[in-house]
C-alpha cells in the first residue's frame, strides 16, 4: 500500500518544525538575557546582602519567564513551560561550569554559592518553575 502526502500537509509539517526551532532559539535568547541580568545583580549585591541579591535575581528570572511565555509561546502548556525551565537550569549549570573552567576560579553567579545552600536551592527552583507560573493552558 502506498501512501501519498498531499501538498497541503507538507507546509504544516515544515511550519511546525520552524515554529519549534524558533521557540527553542527564543528560549535560549530569553535565558541569555535573564542570565546576564542575574549575573549583574549577583556581582553588585551578593557580597553585601545575599538574601536581597537572591530576591532580585528571582524577580528577574520570573520577569523574563513572563515575557518569554507572553511573547514567544502564549499557548504553552505546562509540559512546554517545565521543559523550558529544565533547559534554563541546564544552561545555568553549563554556564557556571564553563566559566569556572575558563577562569580557573569558582563562578556561582547564576545558581548562587554552595556556602548559601538554601539560597542556591531558591535560585535553582526559580530557573525551573518560572516559565510554568505563566501557563494558561494546563492540558
Amino acid at each position: 500500500m502506498v501512501s501519498h502526502v498531499t501538498h497541503s500537509e507538507t507546509p504544516s509539517v515544515h511550519g511546525w518544525k520552524r515554529h519549534g526551532v524558533t521557540r527553542a532559539v527564543m528560549a535560549v535568547a530569553f535565558w541569555s538575557i535573564a542570565a546576564l541580568l542575574v549575573a549583574l545583580v549577583h556581582q553588585k549585591l551578593d557580597a553585601n546582602s545575599p538574601v536581597a541579591s537572591v530576591a532580585l535575581e528571582v524577580s528577574t528570572i520570573v520577569a523574563m519567564a513572563a515575557v518569554y511565555i507572553r511573547i514567544v509561546s502564549p499557548e504553552a502548556t505546562l509540559d512546554h513551560a517545565l521543559f523550558v525551565g529544565t533547559a534554563w537550569v541546564l544552561l545555568a549549570i553549563s554556564a557556571e561550569i564553563i566559566m569556572t573552567a575558563s577562569s580557573g576560579r569558582q563562578w556561582f553567579a547564576l545558581l548562587g554559592s554552595p556556602a548559601h545552600g538554601g539560597l542556591r536551592c531558591v535560585l535553582l527552583i526559580a530557573w525551573l518553575i518560572a516559565p510554568a507560573l505563566f501557563v494558561r493552558h494546563h492540558a
